[in-house]
């Protein structure tokens, strides 16, 4: 694991200045994680109430007299099973109003007694509460938020008693959660969650973060890595994601590392194993991530016009989608622009969206899979036939290029036929610094391999000499001598085919469809 503390001692500045607030971040982000790590930092100078709304039933959301009740009860709980220290008439007065007639109560009645026990006690307490996700979709949640509010400003204006931090921890943030709870024609102003901070804090792991995780392996098992760079190799695949890197190094030590291969596991190609393996899975985070596609297919549309279209969505934090799509964890703001979160998810969501064109019997996926046989020699791929038969197969089935082309189209294509000769064995992706309308690198990893394919539109000699330099600057790159081009050429006097060039001392197969 790496350590949370450092992300412990970001947050806890926000706690010292009084500071209400809510750590949104995707599923299996390390919230929990970084919350015990923040209530062991807190300790020393401040009460914790740490409550997690999962506890909650559905009748305790009926209305501000069972919510406070129940909220009586699991505060009485804190106490009597982990020790938060509450104060003996706190408890006398919360037992007093969970007996009380539910006719007589309301919320206000239990802030008047948090507001008691904050006044007399030694320590300035703070409340955090796990889960809140689970309360989103009641009214009595954003009632219970306008209570919070209110102590904030009562706080700061009137200086009456009130809770020194408010911390709520979930996937989705509570100001777009009550566009969930109001009405279409409600208005949308004066948000009870107004007065929170925003939680910028960065809570992937850094590369640094990730090679002292490996430092302590190390240490441990003697395996002669090179920490530094399989930490950036592993950052690299998974842009941080605390459940994906310690996923990918968990595959690594238990499947991959000398037991059920031959490989070195810490190496790039033992890395390459693992992500395999990753993709392979049906893991809860993947679960998590197309359940929510298919949820909402309004993202799922977007999700696909980035990887399949190469389109370039502007950054819009004001836009519903963006902003579902990150809180998911599905993508990412890469300089004002709309980018896939990290590797593993980009080829997670490719192979979702190629099975979803499997299903409809495409005769690409079904002739890639029919000949794939042909196009592995001597543990490798022979890329320039696969070029070749990948060119004849569209001509059979798609004849001329048409008018209505998309360059989508022919990228889409190549995939569902490239697909099903690695699958099992190696791993692609589409380069994100490359990946537009007009050109797109896919890498293919195949048993230590790597292979470069540029895909795009013929639009004369001079864009392909640039479109050659920038695959042979690629390659010195990957440190590869070898690459290959693909062009769909809409010319009625082109030649089909594949034909071989040399530039420098770099060898291009170029493709024309």
């Amino acid at each position: 694991m790496s350590d949370p503390a450092p992300i412990a001692a970001a947050i806890k500045k926000l706690v010292d200045d009084g500071r209400y607030f809510m750590i949104s971040r995707p599923r299996q982000y390390g919230k929990t994680t970084t919350q015990t790590a923040l209530i062991q930092a807190l300790n020393p100078e401040y009460t914790v109430l740490f409550l997690d709304f999962q506890s909650l039933d559905h009748d305790a959301y009926k209305n501000g007299a069972t919510f406070s009740q129940a909220m009586a009860r699991i505060i009485m709980d804190a106490r009597e099973f982990e020790n938060v220290p509450v104060p003996d008439d706190t408890i006398a007065a919360l037992e007093e109003l969970n007996n009380s007639n539910q006719n007589k109560i309301s919320m206000d009645s239990l802030f008047r007694i948090l507001k008691r026990w904050i006044k007399n006690s030694e320590k300035p307490v703070v409340l955090m509460i796990d889960e809140v996700d689970s309360a989103t979709s009641n009214q009595v949640f954003l009632d219970f938020l306008a209570q919070l509010r209110d102590g904030y400003i009562g706080r700061e204006v009137r200086r009456t008693p009130a809770f020194q931090s408010v911390i709520l921890a979930g996937v989705t943030d509570v100001k777009h959660l009550k566009s969930k709870i109001r009405q279409k024609n409600d208005s949308k102003e004066n948000s009870p969650w107004n007065i929170a901070t925003d939680f910028t804090i960065d809570m992937s792991l850094s590369e640094h973060g990730i090679k002292g995780m490996l430092d302590e392996y190390e240490a441990d098992h003697n395996t002669g890595m090179n920490t530094a760079e399989i930490a950036r190799t592993i950052r690299e695949y998974t842009g941080g994601y605390p459940f994906l890197v310690s996923r990918l190094c968990q595959l690594i030590d238990q499947n991959v590392d000398g037991r059920t291969t031959s490989l070195n596991g810490w190496t790039d190609e033992g890395i390459d194993e693992a992500v395999k393996l990753l993709l392979a899975e049906n893991n809860t985070l993947f679960q998590s991530l197309t359940t929510k596609l298919n949820n909402y297919p309004e993202l799922k549309t977007a999700i696909r016009s980035i990887l399949m279209n190469g389109t370039r969505l502007t950054w819009n934090p004001q836009q519903d989608s963006i902003v579902q799509m990150q809180m998911y964890g599905l993508i990412r703001n890469e300089h004002n622009t709309v980018r896939i979160a990290n590797r593993i998810f980009e080829t997670m969501l490719y192979n979702l969206f190629l099975s979803d064109e499997e299903m409809k019997n495409n005769i690409f996926s079904r002739e890639g899979e029919r000949a794939k046989n042909i196009f592995i020699e001597g543990g490798k791929l022979n890329m320039r036939l696969i070029m070749e038969s990948f060119i004849k197969t569209y001509d059979e089935v798609c004849g001329p290029l048409a008018d209505r082309f998309k360059e989508k189209d022919g990228r889409e294509l190549f995939l569902l036929y490239l697909k099903p000769i690695i699958n099992g064995t190696g791993n692609y992706y589409v380069e994100a610094q490359t990946r537009d309308q007009s050109r797109a690198d896919v890498i293919v990893d195949y048993l230590g391999q790597q292979y470069i394919i540029e895909l795009k539109i013929w639009r004369g000699e001079r864009y392909n000499a640039a479109g050659e330099r920038q695959i042979c600057e690629y390659l010195d790159y990957w440190r590869l001598n070898t690459g290959y081009m693909l062009s769909f050429n809409f010319n009625r006097n082109k030649e089909p085919g594949v034909r071989r060039i040399e530039i420098g001392n770099k060898i291009l197969f170029e493709g024309t469809v």
